[in-house]
């Protein structure tokens, strides 16, 4: 394979374009270079809060691919960006002037029922994943967007419609297949190589590039979910939450404020008006949902209700993907929302200019806070709901704009001091990183980096520096 680079845009030096050309040559996947017809499309990212111009993009096939781009970037002191669904908030997923590692051609999806687990490639989004595990009525608990890619969300912790039912998505991953910075391809779990499999269960991608992940598979036999939309008012949000905390494990819900969006089953005059939209999953019998739904719908007289039987995929709503907006992003855990709380949350929406702005609430508990602490990198386990305010605008001004305005949302809520989620953490500087990791996570997080990557080579992440 030739390799034709253009110099000057990303800037390469003749004797890095003959090695460009060397490593393609030896990959089974594919560079994409600057001349190529879909480098612009590959470099881009979910959201245009960046605009990066990287020296390839390599369009990885399988591990040892990987571990030759690694190798590749580490002797040429190359930045290295990891891209599984390029839905980083910081923009992580991309590099200018560095390496992209794009995992989305590492698609194989190994489904083992009698030992009721499933090997995903880390190209893989959700929806996939549940859309072929649904054929199966089995579950691995995602998050909440199809298009989100299962790497990034994975190795943050994963907190989805299954949090309260099964847990985290960390809780069911068993195993993965990692290619650290030595270039080493190493399968861990439990038994081998523990502390660097308790490190990818919620350090996100300090610690290498994973290629795939072994889940645990959980029966779904009958599923019950869909939107229940409310009226907007602080009296019904924070009713909804506390009916939330008191529901049985098998509902989860995660709760968006937000203008209600121009679909047919609403009233025209509502459109862009604040609703409650509620997204309601509950993974158990019919007859037992219906049980479990009813204080929500006693609440108020629902706008909409599309909660209905049907595949876990349905909990995942089309996305356009030709929109690439700007996206600001902030978060803060919290135990309660009262009344005036939530009559704050619904004042802070009305101050922001974005077409698209919601606060966003997930109550959690469940199997997601029966887990010790101590027993993977994700430690906020008491922590009894996330809470994030999130604009959707169209350039990087409003996103600074608007980012201003999120930051505004958490100190009205008292501020971050139960720390933040690092899925959800915007370009926010040190503190509020090592806010993700509390307690004794945060040393013993940066000891394992210095067993695995101890020159920091994966930096372009929320980082952990070696001890």
């Amino acid at each position: 394979m030739n390799v034709h680079l253009r110099v000057g845009s990303p800037t390469v030096s003749p004797l890095l374009a003959l090695s460009i050309e060397a490593l393609a040559s030896r990959l089974e996947g594919r560079l994409v270079t600057a001349d190529s017809a879909d480098y612009d499309e590959l470099r881009c990212l979910a959201s245009s809060n960046w605009d990066h111009y990287p020296i390839f993009v390599a369009r990885v096939a399988n591990a040892p691919d990987v571990a030759d781009v690694v190798d590749f970037a580490r002797r040429n002191q190359l930045e290295i960006a990891v891209r599984s669904g390029g839905h980083s908030v910081c923009g992580h997923s991309a590099s200018h002037g560095g390496v992209v590692i794009d995992m989305r051609e590492m698609t194989s999806l190994d489904i083992d029922l009698e030992r009721m687990t499933v090997w995903a490639g880390a190209g893989l989004t959700a929806g996939e994943v549940c859309a072929a595990l649904d054929q199966h009525n089995v579950v691995v608990g995602f998050g909440d967007s199809a298009t989100v890619g299962i790497g990034g969300l994975t190795l943050g912790g994963g907190v989805g419609y299954m949090a309260r039912k099964h847990g985290l998505t960390i809780d069911m991953l068993i195993a993965a297949e990692i290619v650290t910075a030595s270039g080493s391809i190493l399968t861990v779990d439990e038994t081998h190589h523990a502390d660097l499999f308790w490190a990818l269960r919620g350090g996100g991608g300090n610690f290498g590039i994973v290629t795939r992940f072994c889940y645990r598979l959980n029966p779904l036999p009958e599923f019950t979910g869909g939107p229940l939309i409310l009226p907007a008012t602080p009296e019904v949000l924070a009713g909804f939450i506390a009916c939330a905390k008191a529901a049985p494990d098998e509902l989860t819900t995660i709760l968006l404020a937000m203008p209600a969006p121009p679909l047919p089953f609403l009233p025209a005059d509502l459109i862009g008006k604040t609703v409650l939209l509620g997204m309601m999953a509950y993974a158990g019998p019919q007859a037992d949902a219906q049980s479990a739904l009813e204080p929500f719908r006693s609440l108020a007289t629902p706008i909409a209700d599309l909660v209905r039987p049907g595949p876990y995929s349905m909990m995942y709503l089309p996305e356009d993907p030709s929109m690439r907006p700007t996206i600001s992003i902030r978060t803060l855990f919290k135990d309660e929302i009262n009344r005036d709380e939530a009559a704050e949350i619904l004042k802070q929406l009305e101050r922001c200019d974005a077409p698209m702005r919601m606060a966003q609430i997930r109550v959690l508990g469940g199997a997601a806070s029966r887990v010790p602490a101590a027993a993977t990198a994700y430690a906020h386990r008491d922590a009894q709901m996330l809470v994030g305010f999130l604009a959707m605008d169209g350039s990087v001004e409003a996103a600074a704009r608007h980012d201003n305005w999120a930051s505004d949302c958490v100190k009205a809520m008292g501020g971050a001091t139960r720390g933040t989620y690092v899925n959800f953490l915007a370009d926010e500087g040190e503190e509020m990183v090592r806010s993700a990791y509390p307690g004794e996570t945060w040393e013993r997080l940066r000891k394992i980096k210095k067993t695995y990557d101890p020159t920091n080579l994966f930096r372009l992440n929320q980082n952990i520096s070696p001890a």
